[in-house]
């Protein structure tokens, strides 16, 4: 167990003697919270630090070699740069504190510090009892901050074992690699193994602990939640990156389902509009809309599959250019915004926004059609924090997310991911604080508890066995 952590609460300054009021107010405030947590708590180890945010890369390379550390911000805790910086370049926990109320600010901070220090963690508990209080922060919102789900995750990166697919050999059976994904041809079904690879720019980026389980058991959650509107091609998960799914054949189309005025790809709604499209997949888009805007209603955006590029397409124009048939479109458009609908309302009990999703679909052996690939999934969809999204949209700031778009970024800061031939190797940090983040969606959509399960490459070839 590690030594009861210090607490470093971080204010933004100016640097200078004279301050504003509200610099002045978050100091006050800081104060109050660090005097609660050594009288009150009795965290005794606790430091304010007055500095310019700017500053925050020598604080954190100065107490690097510390793992003992909780990080605290007043002021501008939504501010994007600050946040990466916490989340991607320390590896301690950090909690951001709204100016508005002392004791909560400091119990939260205690729930942290409580993880591993169990007198604290007592005396926490012993107060919010006699004060009547409800619990402040949901366990899975503590635990994917903890130094337990950090270890693990760094366990895993410092031992190279990912899921990588490469060890994955069944004597006899056709194998194709898709970015994320392998296919295994098993005659009358096909075993699907979710890797750990991270693609992007058209090429693969990382190796991302434990990505592979988000994924497949983010789908095994949805395709059951929606069996009732739609049937799927699960048959069994025997492994946590593995499905037993029915053979099908895919329709050309890709189902993309929106609710909100946003993305940045050539094919999104956003682009388009800024482009001054205004009749985008058949729907007519009304004038001064603006980015991350709630649409009137959710809206079907297919797109086609093709060799070169994938391309909008309205669904009249589907049916014209005989992608498919009127009666098969007719079914897959209502399953998309029917299972759309119900994962919004899933989301929305979470403390979620599903913004948009995409969908494959396909036709059975029976000539049923059913929805294939995977569902509602970190990479297939785009999730925002709900609690968030109105203050920050009024501030003129991109909703809160949990993605993958951070490691993007930093590509394309130090390369050019598309014409270099080499790129440099994901710094540790940011490919674990992306892991981090997947587990963090996965709890917060299925409710369920992430299983840190020792797995290999060999046990992937066991379950896929038992069905050849």
């Amino acid at each position: 167990m590690l030594k009861s952590p210090k607490v470093v609460i971080l204010c933004n300054s100016n640097g200078n003697r004279t301050k504003t009021d509200r610099e002045r107010e978050h100091l006050e405030f800081a104060n109050s919270v660090l005097e609660f947590l050594s009288t009150t708590l009795d965290i005794c180890d606790a430091s304010i630090r007055i500095t310019d945010h700017s500053l925050l890369p020598s604080i954190l390379e100065s107490i690097s070699n510390e793992n003992n550390v909780v990080f605290a911000t007043v002021g501008d805790g939504d501010d994007p740069s600050l946040k990466f910086s916490l989340e991607c370049m320390s590896s301690s926990p950090f909690v951001v504190l709204n100016v508005t109320d002392v004791e909560i600010s400091a119990l939260r901070i205690g729930k942290i510090v409580g993880l591993v220090d169990e007198i604290v963690k007592k005396k926490v508990e012993e107060f919010m009892r006699k004060k009547n209080l409800s619990i402040i922060l949901l366990d899975y919102e503590l635990k994917h901050q903890s130094w337990f789900y950090r270890s693990k995750i760094s366990t895993v990166y410092e031992s190279k074992s990912q899921i990588t697919g490469i060890k994955v050999k069944l004597d006899g059976v056709e194998k194709k690699s898709g970015k994320v994904r392998d296919q295994y041809d098993l005659g009358d079904k096909l075993a699907l193994v979710t890797t750990d690879r991270q693609s992007g720019f058209d090429r693969m980026l990382a190796l991302v602990p434990y990505k592979g389980q988000v994924l497949n058991l983010t789908s095994a959650f949805w395709f059951r939640k929606t069996e009732k509107i739609i049937g799927n091609h699960i048959l069994s998960v025997p492994h946590p990156n593995v499905s037993i799914v029915k053979k099908c054949q895919p329709f050309p189309i890709e189902f993309v389902v929106r609710s909100y005025l946003t993305g940045s790809t050539s094919t999104s709604i956003w682009k388009n509009y800024e482009n001054g499209c205004r009749n985008y997949c058949g729907h007519s888009l009304p004038e001064n809309m603006t980015k991350n805007q709630k649409l009137w209603e959710n809206i079907l955006t297919p797109t086609t599959k093709e060799e070169d590029h994938d391309r909008p397409i309205s669904s009249e124009d589907i049916v014209k250019e005989g992608w498919m048939s009127q009666s098969d479109l007719d079914v897959c458009a209502k399953a998309a915004l029917e299972c759309f609908a119900l994962g919004q309302e899933v989301a929305a009990e979470h403390g979620l926004i599903l913004v948009d999703t995409k969908y494959e679909m396909g036709k059975d052996k029976n000539g049923s059609i059913i929805v294939i690939d995977e569902m509602h999934t970190p990479d297939s969809s785009r999730y925002w924090l709900e609690t968030s999204y109105k203050k920050r949209i009024k501030a003129g700031l991109e909703p809160e997310n949990i993605d993958k778009e951070f490691l993007r970024l930093w590509f394309k800061q130090v390369c050019d991911p598309y014409k270099d031939e080499n790129i440099p190797e994901a710094p540790k940090d940011l490919v674990c604080e992306l892991a981090r983040r997947y587990i963090k969606l996965f709890e917060m959509i299925t409710w369920n508890e992430f299983e840190f399960d020792n797995l290999n490459e060999g046990s992937i070839c066991d379950a896929i066995q038992k069905f050849m």
